[in-house]
C-alpha cells in the first residue's frame, strides 16, 4: 500500500518529535545525577507501551512503526535505567 507523501512527512515528523522528546529529560538526569523527580511508574508504563508497539509493528510488518518505537524504547529505557541507577545511590 502506497503512503501519500503528506502522510509520510507527517509520520516522519511525529516519529522524530516522539523520539527527541526524551532527550531533555535524559540530559537533565545525566547532568544532575538525580532522577528523583521522575515517576518510576510512568516510565515502566511508557517502556512497556513502546515494547507493545514494536510487537504490533512486527505483527503487521510495518517497519516505520518498528523503527520509531525501537528508538523511543531506547530513549525512554535510558530514563528508566538512570532512574534506577541514581535512586539506588541515595
Amino acid at each position: 500500500m502506497a503512503v501519500p507523501p503528506v502522510a509520510a512527512v507527517v509520520g516522519t515528523v511525529a516519529a522524530l518529535l516522539s523520539i527527541t522528546s526524551f532527550a531533555p529529560q535524559i540530559l537533565k538526569i545525566w547532568k544532575e545525577k538525580d532522577a528523583s523527580s521522575v515517576s518510576l511508574r510512568t516510565y515502566i508504563v511508557t517502556v512497556t507501551g513502546f515494547a507493545c508497539w514494536i510487537a504490533y509493528g512486527l505483527l503487521i510488518k510495518a517497519w516505520p512503526v518498528i523503527a520509531s518505537n525501537v528508538a523511543c524504547l531506547l530513549m525512554s529505557g535510558a530514563v528508566l535505567i538512570m532512574k534506577w541507577r541514581f535512586d539506588q545511590k541515595t
